[in-house]
């Protein structure tokens, strides 16, 4: 699936963050786990592991049990959506966005965006330095 119908399709769970809110504590399918690798690329035992903070196997497990993540995941994985449409609308495509997310950022304190990943604040001050690259206030 393209991210564009990924995102897409979650559009009305991450159009603000009261409907992130909503929809988190209302679980999501934890398919979205799947979704969000292979739109990203990012690294599925690094994205399980130190992101959501249950093993692999695990969520492997909840998604051939059908599972939805509880509220505190679901938030993350729709705060990562949320995150990935903004980046690829800055920089015109995932690649260039996961690139970025994987380089130290000045604005950042020099940390790797990726690693930030694992907390609704580091997702946020991802977001927050995104909104400064947009409108060209890097300093």
């Amino acid at each position: 699936m393209t991210a564009a119908k990924v995102l897409s399709k979650y559009k009305s769970s991450i159009n603000s963050d009261l409907s992130i809110v909503r929809s988190a504590n209302q679980g999501v399918n934890s398919i979205i786990f799947n979704e969000l690798v292979e739109i990203s690329g990012i690294n599925r035992n690094f994205l399980a592991e130190e992101v959501f903070d249950v093993s692999l196997k695990t969520m492997l497990r909840y998604q051939k049990e059908k599972k939805k993540l509880n509220p505190r995941n679901s938030e993350i994985a729709l705060k990562l959506l949320n995150l990935l449409n903004k980046g690829m609308e800055i920089f015109g495509s995932m690649e260039s966005f996961i690139s970025w997310l994987n380089k130290p950022a000045f604005g950042l304190g020099k940390q790797i965006p990726l690693r930030l990943m694992n907390t609704n604040t580091g997702i946020d001050l991802i977001e927050q330095e995104l909104i400064r690259i947009e409108f060209g206030a890097l300093a």
